[in-house]
């Protein structure tokens, strides 16, 4: 398994976890947040570029959390300003 594929896991996992209490929209933004927080800055961009250009791999939750988790990225001067995990 390759890092890629592992990443991929991690956030089907982490969506298969927050996705049975919510609405799609509302878990897609709790996962965001999650990705946010606590993902290192090279991995979330990994799985940005990833959604981005295949993306087939990932929950449909999953694809709209790192669409959020983009424009939250967008939303600030860089990737420190984002994350509490680097």
């Amino acid at each position: 398994m390759n890092e890629m594929d592992t990443l991929i896991k991690m956030l089907n996992q982490i969506t298969v976890n927050n996705r049975h209490h919510q609405d799609d929209a509302a878990a897609a933004e709790q996962i965001a947040l999650h990705l946010k927080k606590f993902w290192a800055r090279r991995m979330k961009e990994q799985i940005i570029d990833y959604a981005e250009n295949d993306g087939s791999a990932l929950e449909p939750i999953a694809r709209l959390a790192v669409l959020r988790l983009k424009r939250m990225s967008d939303e600030v001067r860089d990737w420190a300003e984002t994350s509490d995990a680097g």
